[in-house]
């Protein structure tokens, strides 16, 4: 998702203040997720309590029992067939824990850096621009928080460009497989291993698919489960990881590799409708590559376990579905198109994503604060702020899609976060530009080189995308990550030590 329109920069406050509405509905929506799960807490303390009292038999008390049960025998009989068949349904019908194994992000090679001014030579020199569009562009790029190591593909750097399907089948084989060799690379799981397979990618969905490109390429076996998702905007990495958890319940003790790209080389719009050239300043080359298993043995070498996903649709509202659009200017040129309302309804989503997660994450403290204060306000009608829960107390890193500036400004304020924690979000945004729904796997890749994930540290991931869509996911740290050991598919690792680097709020080429 692009934001970095002046107007919609300008616009950023437009966001709504989460301290000023929370719609009721989706309280009971997270409290709702909180009751389901409420047996597991129910159940916690028997183990417990059942050790407290087997503590304190004695020989003669454990005689006596050996004895009754000897005249007992049918009720014995009894009760153990309905320990073991109810034992047997819960084993078989509990939901498996995913596991992280690993996961890689794709650099490009040297040759596609595309400075912010070779940016504006490019833009220049193709002569389709009006001399005001130019401008304007340039007055994006100083206010977009990008720095000069971005990457473009050679298709759109040409002069003059040369997109085709060709080209584009190319830009996407050289993400999508660098990820994945990386990735297979690291984890030593051979392709042959895959159970599941799913990619997303926005704005190119070719025949074959690009699920199919990658089985082929790698050969993977017949009965793969393979998915391609496509038009899903930004947020589909996440959709894509709650696809696959719910593939790998049923297919278990197996593998999935989910991969998350764009493709930029069909999609650089060459017009000048001023609300589809946001997309050509911010977007940028790049792609991820995730291993997951629901394998009960995967865990000791896997980094992190799936907590959460929830999602959040607002496609049902015509503001929300039309705010971003693929479709043709006034001479046929197609391009995406961002309304000016982009930051209003992005905000409403948020709002509805996090007063859904907040009841499964948040300490009971806060929950309790929050829940004192709604009371107030809809039951005793009092005039009282509604309480915003501190989320840092459920998560030690966040990972906000870095879709524009103006975005991660406005959730740093909302969320009271600090400079540490939108730094993985904030860096990524300038080192690799909006690289859509990969752009979480840079941040989180960022906290690993940086050496900042520990055992049992919690992860949010949140994302925004066309339709509209609010996507979050939350991951548990199985193990603390050695940034020394992350040479292979960390793209920051030859110069984590430059970052973080003070990024000004214009800065002019």
């Amino acid at each position: 998702m692009a934001d970095d329109d002046p107007r919609t920069t300008a616009a950023a406050s437009s966001m709504p203040d989460f301290k000023q509405s929370v719609k009721l509905k989706y309280v009971k929506l997270g409290y709702h997720h909180l009751i389901s799960h409420g047996a597991y807490l129910l159940l916690a303390p028997l183990p417990g309590l059942v050790a407290a009292h087997l503590s304190t038999f004695t020989a003669r008390d454990l005689a006596e029992l050996w004895q009754s049960l000897q005249y007992n025998l049918a009720s014995v009989l009894v009760a153990t067939t309905a320990l073991v068949v109810t034992a047997t349904a819960y084993a078989l019908t509990r939901p498996r824990p995913v596991y992280l194994v690993d996961f890689a992000c794709y650099r490009p090679r040297d040759e596609r850096r595309c400075s912010r001014a070779r940016f504006m030579n490019c833009t220049e020199s193709l002569g389709t621009f009006t001399p005001e569009n130019v401008e304007f562009q340039r007055r994006i790029i100083e206010r977009s928080g990008l720095g000069e190591d971005t990457y473009l593909p050679e298709a759109v750097l040409n002069i003059p460009p040369n997109p085709s399907m060709a080209s584009a089948r190319e830009e996407a084989e050289m993400v999508m497989f660098g990820a994945l060799d990386e990735l297979f690379a690291k984890t030593g799981v051979r392709p042959k291993e895959i159970g599941v397979l799913v990619v997303n990618c926005s704005l190119f969905n070719p025949t074959p698919s690009l699920s199919a490109m990658v089985v082929n390429h790698y050969r993977l076996r017949g009965n793969v489960a393979s998915y391609n998702l496509g038009g899903m905007g930004c947020s589909a990495g996440i959709i894509a990881v709650d696809l696959a958890r719910d593939l790998l319940q049923c297919h278990r003790g197996t593998y999935a590799v989910v991969v998350s790209t764009e493709n930029i080389t069909l999609n650089w719009y060459l017009g000048n409708d001023r609300s589809m050239l946001v997309s050509n300043c911010l977007f940028r080359m790049g792609g991820a590559a995730l291993l997951l298993s629901n394998r009960g043995s995967a865990r000791r070498r896997s980094k992190y376990q799936l907590v959460h996903t929830v999602r959040t649709h607002r496609a049902a509202d015509d503001r929300c579905f039309g705010c971003v659009r693929q479709r043709e200017d006034g001479e046929g040129r197609v391009g995406v198109s961002l309304s000016r309302e982009l930051m209003a309804v992005a905000g409403d989503a948020l709002k509805t994503n996090i007063t859904t997660l907040g009841p499964l994450v948040l300490p009971m403290s806060e929950q309790l604060l929050f829940f004192a204060t709604l009371v107030a306000r809809t039951v005793l009608k009092r005039k009282v702020k509604p309480y915003i829960p501190d989320f840092k107390l459920a998560f030690e890193h966040f990972c906000i899609h870095a879709g524009g500036r103006a975005v991660l400004d406005e959730l740093e304020k909302n969320l009271r976060l600090t400079d540490w924690h939108m730094e993985p979000s904030r860096m990524t945004l300038h080192r690799f530009g909006n690289t859509s729904s990969s752009s979480l796997w840079y941040e989180l890749a960022y906290a690993e080189a940086k050496g900042r994930i520990k055992k049992g540290d919690r992860t949010w991931q949140i994302a925004f995308g066309s339709g509209f869509k609010c996507n979050s996911a939350v991951w548990k740290a199985l193990r603390s990550v050695n940034p020394a050991k992350e040479k292979r598919g960390n793209p920051w690792m030859d110069d984590i030590d430059r970052y973080p680097v003070a990024v000004p709020k214009v800065s002019a080429i």
